[in-house]
């Protein structure tokens, strides 16, 4: 069996191997059409920029450090009073 040298080796193999298939192309059109929806139209509605709304960098890492650490910090709490 030959072994894959590199990216394009990698790559070549993909496009002969839907060359061949009879379904060759409307798979690549499904692949295109999903990447798409993905990419395009899901991160509208799903991952807003939740940054825009801040000024400077500073506003916006204080915003990022308050939520990535309020969960923890509530957490450590919880955990406290538990133990006690």
């Amino acid at each position: 069996m030959k072994r894959i040298a590199s990216f394009s080796d990698f790559i070549t193999m993909y496009v002969e191997g839907f060359k061949n298939l009879t379904w060759g192309k409307p798979l690549w059109i499904i692949i295109i059409v999903k990447l798409f929806i993905m990419f395009a139209i899901l991160r509208v509605f799903f991952f807003p920029n939740l940054l825009n709304r801040f000024d400077t960098s500073e506003e916006k890492s204080e915003h990022v450090f308050r939520e990535l650490t309020k969960n923890h910090i509530t957490n450590e709490k919880k955990f406290s009073n538990e133990s006690d």
